[in-house]
């Protein structure tokens, strides 16, 4: 799953980052990383690793474009119709090819660019004028903390402060290394802040078996059937219908 909050625009458009502290190209889907000391294979020739994470993202992914158009996040306010036209648009059709193929009028795919155009222009802005009130010197304890990617809704439980969540840790668990929970919270912003804690001791994109699960979160706390269903419950992980293979959402 992307984190938006962590990546730059041009990271997005790409598909890929580069990590300096592992000097690798990583990929923004599914995590996949090449190092830039090595050369990679593709169909009997060699490449960069630049070169074969974005080779990558086009056999692996099908290209960014769709999998961006397509992701089901709660940022992708596209509709239906608007995404089968920035598809076709993608595409290089031209707007008397569009109409056709949406069986609307070529003014209507005119009207409809000139509005996306519109849109574009104001997020633009909109992004300048947070960037430079963002860049203001804020006190560390003020900053809010970045909002659990996979929210399905945001409300006052997801808005905590680096304060809050300092202190939320300090009296929810005995250690933070090892991370040992004291006491699973009752209040549903502790409760978050806590999930959202225990969630780094899994890997993403690894996929772990119910037991490997267990052993993990006994180390964590006690009563680790109750995290691990609250880990399911808020969206922290997924499971299969089995319960036979469970990873980060």
């Amino acid at each position: 799953m992307l984190d938006i909050d962590k990546l730059t625009i041009e990271e997005l458009k790409k598909g890929y980052r580069y990590e300096k502290d592992i000097c690798s190209y990583k990929c923004n889907i599914c995590d996949k990383t090449y190092s830039d000391k090595e050369v990679f294979k593709y169909d009997d020739r060699f490449f960069t690793a630049k070169k074969a994470v974005e080779i990558h993202l086009e056999k692996e992914h099908e290209g960014i474009f769709y999998y961006l158009l397509n992701n089901d996040s709660k940022y992708n306010t596209f509709t239906d119709n608007q995404k089968k036209l920035l598809s076709l648009m993608y595409q290089d059709n031209s707007d008397k090819e569009i109409a056709a193929k949406l069986e609307v009028a070529s003014s209507t795919i005119r009207s409809t660019r000139f509005m996306l155009r519109e849109k574009a222009k104001s997020a633009k802005l909109y992004l300048a004028i947070y960037n430079l009130v963002n860049e203001k010197t804020v006190l560390q304890e003020d900053k809010i903390v970045p909002i659990i990617n996979n929210a399905k809704m945001i409300d006052d439980r997801y808005i905590t402060t680096e304060k809050e969540k300092e202190n939320i840790l300090k009296n929810s668990f005995t250690s933070l290394e090892p991370l040992k929970l004291k006491v699973f919270p009752v209040k549903e912003k502790k409760k978050i802040i806590v999930l959202a804690k225990i969630s780094e001791k899994f890997e993403k994109s690894q996929k772990y078996s119910e037991k490997q699960v267990n052993n993990i979160l006994e180390d964590i706390f006690e009563d680790y059937a109750t995290v691990r269903r609250y880990l399911i419950e808020y969206d922290f992980m997924q499971r299969t219908t089995d319960c036979s293979e469970y990873w980060l959402k």
